[in-house]
């Protein structure tokens, strides 16, 4: 990649983010939008579920794969590509008829986000070489994080009772149609000088995997275990055969030595944990405000302005945190402050009253807001500067997993307590199996940032590292001799 002017980086990262924005923004607003849905479509909880599932599934299967196909055949071309796919993926959702055409469209919006956000990374990585400008694009990157959660929930709750839920997938058109024009202008096109090779194997297994879990997890209260447990199985069976088959491979798509390194491996977990507890708490609250109190999109919205300003607030904070102390400060705190969160709702009924439900949810946005820095910076950490990107993919991978498991698994759970002739009177009952699971979720992130950050982990991860670079250094020195 050429060098760029000062004006041009930044016009490049302000096109990067925008992809961003639209791609976090959908998340959130789509979780207010959930009870029109159920109305207009006439959806069970699990079909709401497979409203967000549907999405976040396809983007933790193929997350990887576009970043690699980025590298290989330009960046340029798959974030150009990404962004016409997602944007007609949003039409789509926006004309949806039915249920399960919505949630069609939502995976083809899926399949154009997951060329967004990995390459997004990519460019700006290769466009800010120094250092210092590096880790301040980064910064800005992350902090479009925290306008999208602060903004989705006014947003979202806004247009819906204005115009409908169907305006919530018009935002990303215009958008869309800006990020493109300019990408066109502005953004240079670049490849790896040494792109990894397709692993198609690993990939169908990683797409079975994710696929046959989340069905099984989700269908099980109304299908029963006839229909679940063949899924399970499946998703057994592929995660065997991911151990198995991607060792002997000499580039897989997921390079299993990576988890011998500690942090790696509890920055994995961290993503998982932190993200599930968000998936289950929106699909939680939105239901509760809406469903259970009776509050309209937009009165829900402000409701989570408590969970949203801190997570924006905590976010910058979390970072520098990292960059001066390291990052078991920030899990630590972030781990502290979910599993307070969880505990307020599922043993002291924080929704019975206005100033405990704003508590909770503003101990959950402050827990939120910490942990998303430091799973990417341990995840990378003491990792050989060539595989860097490929581990900071999987921890994104991580994340929408995450979030894939907590709808999954907290719906399910959900699903089964609720008498649907009742909703109301069943809700608070029903749901406080799901505050355990994400008081659970909290506990693991706050036990694994103690545990994975200190100098036995980075040992760890050194020796990782060392084992990593070897091959590369045979490599060279052949090629040399």
């Amino acid at each position: 990649m050429p060098e760029l002017s000062p004006r041009r980086r930044l016009l490049v990262l302000a096109i990067c983010c925008m992809s961003l924005l639209i791609v976090s923004l959908d998340v959130t607003v789509l979780n207010v939008a959930l009870p029109s849905m159920q109305s207009d479509l006439h959806a069970s909880t699990s079909g709401l579920q497979w409203t967000i599932d549907a999405y976040t599934l396809v983007l933790a299967s193929l997350l990887m794969l576009a970043g690699s196909t980025a590298d290989r055949i330009g960046r340029k071309k798959v974030f150009l590509s990404g962004l016409v796919v997602f944007a007609a993926g949003s039409l789509l959702c926006s004309l949806a008829p039915s249920l399960n055409l919505l949630i069609a469209a939502r995976m083809i919006q899926a399949v154009g986000g997951s060329m967004l956000n990995p390459v997004a990374m990519s460019i700006i990585t290769n466009t800010f070489t120094d250092p210092r400008e590096r880790a301040r694009a980064i910064g800005v990157w992350g902090a479009v994080v925290g306008i999208s959660m602060a903004a989705g929930p006014l947003l979202g709750g806004l247009l819906v009772e204005s115009v409908g839920w169907r305006s919530i997938f018009w935002l990303n058109l215009p958008v869309g149609l800006v990020a493109l024009l300019a990408t066109l202008r502005f953004v240079p096109e670049s490849r790896a000088p040494k792109a990894r090779r397709p692993d198609p194997v690993g990939q169908l297994l990683v797409i079975a995997l994710f696929g046959s879990l989340t069905y099984a997890i989700i269908e099980a209260p109304e299908a029963g275990a006839a229909t679940s447990v063949p899924f399970a199985a499946v998703a057994l069976a592929s995660l065997l055969g991911l151990l198995w088959y991607e060792p002997r491979r000499d580039e897989p798509l997921i390079d299993l030595r990576f988890f011998r390194s500690v942090p790696f491996s509890g920055a994995t977990v961290v993503a998982i944990s932190a993200f599930a507890a968000l998936g289950g708490f929106l699909f939680l609250s939105t239901l509760y405000l809406q469903n259970v109190r009776g509050l309209d999109a937009l009165h829900a919205g402000l409701w989570m302005l408590p969970m949203a300003v801190p997570t924006f607030l905590c976010a910058p904070v979390s970072g520098r945190l990292v960059g001066n102390r390291g990052p078991r400060l920030p899990l630590l705190i972030a781990g502290l402050a979910i599993t307070t969160s969880g505990v307020l709702f599922a043993a002291f009924d924080a929704e019975s009253s206005d100033a405990t439900l704003f508590l909770g949810y503003a101990l959950f946005g402050v827990g939120f807001g910490f942990v998303n820095a430091p799973i990417t910076n341990t995840a990378v950490s003491g990792m050989p500067r060539s595989q860097a990107g490929v581990a900071a993919a999987v921890a994104s991978t991580s994340r929408q997993l995450g979030q894939t498991l907590g709808v999954a698994v907290i719906g399910a759970v959900l699903a089964a307590g609720v008498n649907a002739s009742s909703y109301r009177d069943t809700f608070a009952s029903a749901a406080v199996p799901g505050w355990w699971i994400l008081t659970g979720c909290g506990a693991v992130v706050l036990v694994l940032g103690a545990l994975t950050t200190g100098p036995w982990a980075r040992r760890t991860a050194e020796r990782t590292a060392q084992r990593l670079e070897a091959p590369d250094v045979r490599e060279a020195a052949g090629v040399s001799a």
